[in-house]
């Protein structure tokens, strides 16, 4: 009998005792290759020497020092590295520690309106996110993500945003347009949405830049982003980048916007950024931000009592370090390469994968009924479950979703390895995958 308020109250789970590398073992002494760490968090491996010094070095000096009386060196250390690497804008920016990839987009709403009221500037209230988004579990950070099902059980508890369209060619790309018209068209709904609830009324704009767990690594097709940026210009909205997931390396850049050549206002990182060693996700304020704040209040309203942990912060900073040290980010370019060309040699002629997608270490399937309609399998199937618990049962953790079509059907499955994966783990990822999705539909 569990006390433990688990995600599903009626499943039966394995309990996990250790990691090695690119392997979790439990109770059992089974291997499981994590072949999405987690949820594309455990980017440097499990067990890796350098982190755990790190840390047991940093809990052992100070463990917590609440931020209204002190700072910390792991915490400014961070904050340094982090600003060192990110887009341009942020050379005089700030970075906020808080727990969690929630708390971190929790923190930059905030920041956005804040923003506005010391611009003085108060009727700017509205943020606009995209169908099919998503952006973390907190009350905020669900209102502005666009997960059908995971909004439903609160909607009358969440705050009025607006949602427009997702960049998806895949699934929404009209047969007649190029992928560059199809870009500017949809990038062009936030411009429509802007004018129709007031120019004056909307702070920021929230979005992906590959998106993850809704949709399945989805990247945007080129160009969009461009225009996203020159649309929050005209109207004076802040575009807040949510890299939580798809950040820190993950795609193949340390910050993903870099990649579309576009610097945001906000960026949120979570995941990646700690590796799993400890909770943490980070808030980045671009210098126009802390201007704003600096001129006017010169007060954070957003204070957490875990904010800039420093046991946390030197566990993610040794990520960042060990990420550098060992050229990782090359590796994951590499790796990434070797993983779609796996991922196509098993599923680029199945009857039943429509598309194969993502950047860098970052790569989702979708399964679909029928390849030429891109019609979905029913939601009540749950075949993406059926590949995750075949998977596992086979010694492969990938990540599975439904929604992928249309926000309530589809499946997709991601595979987020570590940055340190090597080319056999990639094989022996894409046979187990490609065995649990024919044992996923032979019994369906």
């Amino acid at each position: 009998m569990t006390a433990l308020l688990h995600r599903n109250l009626r499943a039966a789970l394995p309990t996990a005792m250790r990691g090695e590398g690119q392997y979790l073992i439990d109770a059992e002494g089974k291997r499981y290759l994590d072949g999405c760490g987690g949820a594309a968090v455990s980017c440097v491996g499990h067990n890796h020497p350098q982190v755990i010094a790190a840390i047991q070095e940093q809990v052992a000096r100070l463990a917590y020092a609440h931020t209204t009386f002190f700072t910390n060196e792991p915490a400014e250390a961070l904050a340094q590295t982090l600003i060192a690497r990110a887009p341009e804008g942020f050379g005089k920016g700030r970075v906020a520690f808080v727990g969690s990839g929630s708390e971190a987009m929790e923190v930059a709403l905030k920041l956005a309106r804040q923003y506005f009221v010391e611009k003085g500037e108060l009727r700017r209230t509205r943020f606009i996110g995209r169908r099919m988004g998503y952006h973390g579990n907190t009350l905020g950070a669900l209102s502005v993500g666009g997960h059908a099902l995971r909004r439903a059980p609160y909607a009358p508890m969440l705050m009025d945003t607006s949602l427009i369209p997702p960049c998806f060619a895949y699934r929404f790309k009209q047969p007649e347009e190029s992928e560059e018209a199809y870009g500017l068209r949809v990038a062009d709904e936030l411009e429509a949405e802007i004018l129709r609830v007031g120019a004056d009324t909307v702070a920021a704009f929230v979005a992906e830049p590959v998106v993850g767990a809704t949709t399945g690594c989805v990247p945007a097709v080129p160009g969009y982003f461009k225009r996203i940026r020159e649309i929050c210009d005209r109207y004076g909205v802040l575009f807040i980048a949510d890299e939580v997931m798809c950040g820190m390396g993950r795609t193949g850049t340390m910050f993903a916007s870099e990649f579309e050549g576009v610097a945001p206002d906000l960026i949120t990182c979570g995941k990646g950024l700690g590796a799993g060693y400890q909770p943490i996700g980070a808030a980045l304020a671009s210098a126009k931000v802390v201007a704003a704040i600096e001129h006017g209040s010169g007060l954070l309203w957003n204070g957490h009592t875990y904010m800039s942990h420093a046991v946390a912060c030197a566990g993610a900073l040794a990520v960042l370090q060990v990420i550098d040290g060992e050229n990782l980010i090359a590796c994951v370019r590499q790796r990434g390469d070797e993983l779609r060309r796996a991922l196509e040699a098993r599923f680029a002629q199945h009857p039943h994968v429509g598309d194969i997608r993502g950047r860098g270490l970052f790569q989702a399937i979708e399964l679909v009924r029928d390849r030429d309609s891109k019609e979905p399998f029913p939601r009540t199937l749950g075949l993406a479950g059926k590949i995750k618990a075949h998977a596992q049962a086979d010694g492969l953790i990938c990540y599975p979703a439904q929604g992928t079509a249309d926000g309530e059907n589809g499946d997709h499955i991601i595979l987020a390895p570590a940055y340190t994966v090597a080319t056999a783990h990639i094989e022996e990822m894409a046979d187990k995958l490609d065995a649990a999705v024919r044992a996923s539909l032979d019994g369906s």
